[in-house]
């Protein structure tokens, strides 16, 4: 998975969120609106989402995080230290196939 520079997400990331505080103060200046629609889709491709507060929420854990922890966090599996232990691994048992 590709993913963009931490640098480009967090200056995206503050046009966004700037255009936000901008639509928020004026909600009828369509050229304002249309502005901050459109830093939301930027985000939205920058970081694979499909909703622009998504995308925000995603590239602010992006930018705290460590690459490896965003990518687990993305992939929904758990690190190997969250697994639950189990005793050590059985030796593999050979079989001969000469039977088969």
């Amino acid at each position: 998975m590709l993913l963009p520079a931490k640098a480009e997400v967090a200056r995206h990331l503050r046009r966004y969120r700037a255009w936000e505080r901008a639509m928020l103060a004026s909600p009828d200046d369509h050229r304002v609106r249309s502005t901050f629609e459109d830093s939301g889709y930027t985000l939205c491709v920058l970081m694979g989402k499909r909703c622009a507060r998504e995308a925000a929420d995603a590239a602010e854990r992006y930018l705290c995080t460590s690459l490896v922890t965003y990518l687990r966090e993305q992939s929904g599996r758990p690190h190997r230290s969250a697994l639950p232990r189990r005793g050590p691994p059985k030796a593999a048992q050979k079989r001969s196939r000469a039977g088969r």
